[in-house]
């Protein structure tokens, strides 16, 4: 039986690409790095990948923008480690299609805003060659933000269609841009005219009718206080977002609504199930052998920060209203009693701390994993303050993984914590229900019909006079919720423009 050859590479059509490991793609390399617009290749070339699947190139080009970002995905990938590869990139389409049928422009950039960037996308009818050059030019100079392409072949005289790559660099005096190509098995890295590839991204993608473009991927600046998100990793979210954004206005509408405990009521008795599973605070989990005895100055720098968060957050009014309705008599809402249940410390730590054995060990869903001890602990350094630390022994059919959740906290309740090692210190469902209500957008409120308790409502969950770190934290959830809105109803292709 005759042997199939198959194709080995193909030879990459020059002009008007220029290899870059040619000698006169060194060269402009070389010139391009003096003029300062190659910063972040070393980055992207520190990550570069081949894309695994012949319709992956816009899951490979988005993980290496992301690890070349060192953007935590949060969950692991393989063993003890959290890394994005595109088998990670499956919130926004399941992989079989991806796999089949390939991605749109603004899928991926639903992939990279639920990964946790930022993400600036357009289409070419959405900006201008001299927009695009700009974008080129400042991306290149820095570390902090990359440019994915989104081009069809032919105008380079390449085989193939649509397809996605990042812009690795540019070179001022030929207007000339890097591609790195993740199809590294069909042609090399190649440098191209930037009008060029323009024209490329200036087509029609038949799967939505829109023309091509770009993107800006970068990280978001103040990740590291987040305290608070949003997740589209459980099947919550879909119904969670629609019940936010279109149910809880109609129900204010409706109801005969006289005041503040009335308006939680309503929109809290009627809550999906399983709503826990779609707000979350972020927890840090750690070995408790690689911790020591201290905290790394990041860490502490971390923990400072959340803490900020949650202090502020118990300074709003809302915050006062919403405690109260928590602990009135006629809390009935089955869903926010199963939510609360949980709410406290003992349950929590022992959560999270099995949680974290199976990120640690690699071996979630293969192992039943109980937590057989937690303890409330204080970390303080000479001339620190003190931090509050939940340690827990996980144990399983084969051994057993210590581990450490580092919990943000309050001076008051650091007090109770480190004191009694009672009460509950960390964030609980007081604070997270008022940052989820701060983060609604202002129309939701706008049917309640009595106008005195409208302008209290208006005033409780207006941002305008909190806390910096608290306005970040709100604006990040109401961007997290309109756009998984938007996923759910299909519109990150109609809507690419308002992704950021």
């Amino acid at each position: 039986m005759m042997a199939l050859a198959g194709l080995y590479r193909r030879v990459l059509p020059s002009p008007p690409a220029i290899e870059f490991a040619s000698a006169e793609g060194k060269q402009l390399f070389i010139e391009a790095l003096q003029g300062g617009h190659m910063e972040g290749f070393f980055k992207l070339i520190s990550y570069f990948q081949t894309q695994s699947e012949p319709a992956y190139c816009g899951l490979a080009s988005l993980s290496m923008v992301l690890n070349a970002l060192a953007i935590d995905p949060g969950r692991k990938w393989k063993g003890p480690w959290r890394w994005f590869d595109e088998s990670m990139l499956d919130c926004c389409e399941p992989l079989e299609k991806v796999k089949s049928e390939g991605i749109t422009l603004g899928k991926v950039a639903c992939l990279a805003q639920c990964a946790g960037a930022k993400v600036d996308a357009f289409r070419t009818n959405q900006a201008t060659i001299n927009d695009f050059r700009k974008y080129v030019m400042s991306c290149t100079t820095s570390e902090d933000c990359h440019v994915i392409t989104s081009y069809h072949r032919a105008p380079f005289k390449q085989t193939g269609t649509g397809h996605f790559s990042p812009i690795g660099g540019y070179h001022a005096g030929t207007d000339m841009a890097l591609i790195l190509d993740v199809a590294r098995f069909k042609y090399p890295p190649h440098w191209v005219p930037l009008t060029l590839l323009w024209e490329a991204m200036d087509t029609i993608d038949e799967a939505t009718g829109h023309p091509r473009g770009f993107m800006l991927i970068s990280r978001v600046q103040t990740a590291s206080s987040l305290l608070y998100t949003l997740s589209c990793k459980h099947d919550s979210w879909v119904g969670m977002s629609k019940y936010l954004i279109d149910d809880v206005p109609v129900l204010l509408k409706s109801e005969d609504i006289k005041d503040v405990q009335k308006v939680l009521s309503v929109v809290f008795t009627s809550i999906p199930a399983n709503f826990g599973e779609f707000i979350k605070w972020v927890a840090e989990v750690r070995r408790k052998e690689d911790g020591g005895s201290g905290l790394s100055k990041e860490e502490k720098e971390r923990l400072s920060l959340k803490e900020e968060v949650l202090k502020q957050v118990h300074k709003t009014g809302l915050f006062k209203h919403v405690a109260e309705w928590l602990s009135s008599a006629n809390l009935c809402c089955q869903n926010l009693q199963a939510f609360i249940k949980k709410d406290t410390l003992p349950e929590i730590a022992a959560n999270v701390c099995c949680q974290g054995a199976e990120l640690l060990t690699g071996q979630s869903g293969l192992h039943r994993f109980c937590c057989s001890a937690t303890c409330v602990n204080c970390l303080k350094a000479e001339g620190d303050t003190p931090v509050t630390v939940v340690s827990g022994t996980v144990v399983t059919g084969s051994g057993e993984q210590s581990v450490d959740m580092l919990v943000p906290s309050s001076p008051e309740t650091q007090r109770i914590c480190c004191g009694s090692g009672s009460g509950n210190c960390i964030p609980a469902s007081n604070d997270i229900l008022t940052v989820l209500l701060l983060a609604l957008p202002q129309h939701t409120w706008s049917g309640i019909k009595e106008e005195k308790l409208l302008l209290e409502i208006y005033d409780l969950v207006s941002t305008d006079n909190v806390h910096p770190l608290l306005q970040e934290e709100v604006r990040h959830l109401r961007r997290q919720l309109q756009f998984l809105k938007r996923c759910q109803d299909k519109r990150v292709d109609e809507d690419l423009g308002t992704l950021s």
